[in-house]
């Protein structure tokens, strides 16, 4: 299905693919090496929910497969929520047409949401918390070492976003995590990549997206009025969304206000200059998540920073 869409592509489509495929394969790549990610032996757990992000992530995860020093497997899940009118035949047939190991999870936590959330309200925490559920016992039978969440930059610079505004907490969505249970592994691949290049990707692989009828006719939820925000400060301010995402990963605890972080009551005339005391309110030159990432030295950040798929 997939592989005779592109086909069909223009000449400067095709050069477009292959420019953005190479891109989103360094940046998964440094993700994956800069986090450890991905060990060798692992068999990694792709949650498949028919959105561009995750076909995203199951097409480059594929391709680092094939490129990787190390040996891991992948399977593809897809949680059915049993949503009305939800084509169920999309997803084995196109999973079934890459020739990769897949299953197809059935859980009714549609009726669940709709009897428990009062209409008018957002559905996504109680939905989150039984899919996260559901998945993370589909990974416990299925022997997965690792699973992998198709989040990418944008989103977790919304979470920033919205713990700050909403929870009063400096919280975003680590690239890799320990499940809530206590089990699981669980793994961001597209941390660094930027979400308008997932969707230009999306849109020239011709994937067969499948909206969310449970969320989709939500559009006053504080996350995408976040998105929306972000967006539009991006655009009259271009780089400022690098820059926040670049400060995520340079945190200087001694500079914040968190005691529990750092130890402030100890601080005295002999402490001496802590992190570069009052020349952290000067002007300093941003050091972009590029730059930084350029400094991760890995074998497979290597490897796969500059092997062309042919």
């Amino acid at each position: 299905m997939n592989a005779s869409a592109n086909k069909n592509l223009t000449l400067p489509q095709s050069n477009q693919l292959a420019k953005l495929e190479k891109r989103l394969r360094r940046n998964v790549g440094q993700a994956i090496a800069e986090y450890n990610m991905i060990e060798d032996g692992d068999k990694i757990m792709v949650c498949l929910s028919g959105g561009k992000d995750s076909y995203a992530m199951l097409s480059i995860l594929m391709i680092l497969k094939d490129l990787a020093p190390i040996s891991f497997d992948i399977i593809a899940v897809n949680l059915d929520q049993k949503q009305p009118g939800f084509p169920e035949h999309i997803l084995p047939e196109y999973l079934t047409s890459l020739g990769i190991e897949y299953k197809i999870v059935e859980e009714n936590t549609y009726s669940i949401v709709k009897d428990k959330v009062p209409e008018g309200k957002t559905t996504c925490s109680l939905c989150s918390r039984l899919r996260r559920a559901i998945l993370y016992k589909a990974a416990k039978e299925l022997g997965a070492t690792k699973i992998a969440l198709g989040h990418h930059r944008d989103d977790m610079i919304e979470t920033l976003m919205l713990n700050m505004f909403y929870g009063g907490k400096i919280k975003a969505m680590p690239a890799k995590l320990v499940s809530d249970n206590g089990e699981h592994v669980v793994i961001r691949p597209l941390a660094f990549c930027k979400e308008q290049d997932l969707i230009q990707y999306a849109n020239l692989k011709n994937f067969p997206i499948i909206p969310c009828n449970l969320c989709g006719s939500q559009p006053n939820m504080q996350r995408q009025n976040i998105k929306k925000m972000l967006q539009d400060w991006n655009t009259s301010h271009p780089g400022r969304i690098e820059s926040m995402f670049t400060a995520m990963r340079n945190i200087v605890p001694s500079h914040m206000c968190d005691s529990k972080l750092f130890d402030f009551k100890e601080i005295n005339s002999t402490s001496g200059i802590i992190n570069g005391g009052d020349t952290a309110f000067d002007n300093e030159p941003v050091i972009t998540a590029d730059i930084k990432s350029a400094h991760v030295k890995s074998t497979m950040a290597e490897l796969l920073n500059v092997v062309e798929v042919k």
